[in-house]
């Protein structure tokens, strides 16, 4: 049997050491993310307080911000993150916080949450990181490209008849009456048949910068909704003559008249029909576009890899789950980013 060592003093410093030198992304995350340029935002989503009235002092809000990015990067519940913060040291490092220091418990990070959300504070943090992108000429701006990912929720085990109430915007019955029971009943989230598989969630759409990849815009809308549905809002006036790529699912009518009224150049795919296949001369374009119109998928294979993407989010509502998927569009953005900056070898922080 292993003789065990006597406890050190440096101990824990040692065992930091050897996580950074595995090049663990939190510590990466601090590297190059000036945090302090987000607390103007997030403090407007509170009241202001008068300190002589006493009480506990509140936990800082970047700190809690940060626990917010953590539980995206890893999918946890506000329980299992209280408690990983309590057990891991690298958590405990990238929040800033020793091991004699106070971790905020499940209600606290619980409310933090609701109180961003009320506020749709996570749109105005997305909005600022652009913003620092744009400064530092990270987005090309050489054409962009659309695309959506389902993201699922746990699936509710509601009747035909509770389903088709929900489905005329009605409220049944029987949950009205029992509100802890109405409570765990999302009724924004949907249905959609996807290459023959049933999925309940939501769609992430997102416009990527070509030349860069990060995210440039993104829509978040219910799961049963045609892809078509979120393009106008993705296109925006600065996309003025700029290429389009996306898939089939952009064809249409009503979609060509969006791309043209945006003044975009279209490479869209050809879409083939039961009687109308495509000809040889449009798989061959097909092809072509797809050598650009792939790299949007980069983007969520990175998020279902390290984000936990193929997680379920275990949010009830529209504004929770959007605001979730937000988040997890913002670490992208944080993590490409630095990519890019390593890449050319910038001396710049974001």
């Amino acid at each position: 049997m292993r003789k065990t060592k006597s406890r050190g003093l440096f101990d824990e410093h040692f065992r930091l050491e050897k996580i950074s030198k595995i090049k663990e992304p939190l510590a990466h995350l601090n590297m190059f993310i000036r945090w302090e340029d987000f607390r103007p935002i997030i403090d407007k989503a509170f009241p202001v307080t008068d300190p002589s009235v006493g009480g506990r002092p509140p936990f800082d809000r970047i700190m809690m911000f940060i626990i917010l990015v953590l539980q995206r990067m890893y999918n946890l519940s506000d329980d299992n993150t209280e408690l990983h913060i309590l057990d891991r040291l690298s958590f405990c490092r990238f929040l800033g916080l020793g091991l004699h220091d106070d971790v905020p418990d499940s209600k606290t990070i619980w409310l933090f949450r609701e109180q961003l959300k009320k506020h749709d504070t996570i749109h105005e943090i997305f909005e600022l990181f652009h913003e620092k992108l744009q400064k530092a000429s990270l987005l090309v701006k050489d054409g962009s490209i659309v695309d959506a990912s389902i993201v699922e929720t746990p699936r509710q085990r509601n009747t035909r008849e509770e389903n088709q109430q929900v489905r005329e915007g009605d409220v049944p019955k029987d949950w009205k009456d029992n509100q802890h029971k109405l409570c765990q009943k999302d009724i924004d989230v949907t249905w959609v048949k996807k290459n023959g598989m049933n999925f309940f969630g939501y769609k992430n759409h997102v416009k990527i910068d070509n030349g860069s990849k990060l995210i440039d815009h993104y829509v978040i809308i219910s799961a049963s909704l045609h892809d078509s549905e979120a393009l106008g809002d993705l296109l925006e006036e600065s996309d003025r003559g700029l290429p389009l790529w996306a898939d089939s699912a952009y064809t249409g009518k009503r979609c060509k008249e969006i791309i043209d009224t945006a003044e975009m150049e279209s490479h869209v795919h050809e879409n083939g029909h039961r009687h109308t296949k495509l000809t040889n001369e449009q798989r061959a374009s097909n092809r072509v576009k797809s050598q650009t119109r792939a790299r949007v998928e980069h983007v969520f294979g990175f998020q279902w890899m390290n984000l936990d993407g193929a997680g379920l989010l275990r949010y009830i509502g529209f504004d929770r789950c959007a605001m979730a998927i937000a988040l997890r569009n913002i670490i992208y953005n944080f993590f490409r980013a630095i990519y890019l900056i390593e890449a050319q070898k910038l001396a710049i922080t974001l």
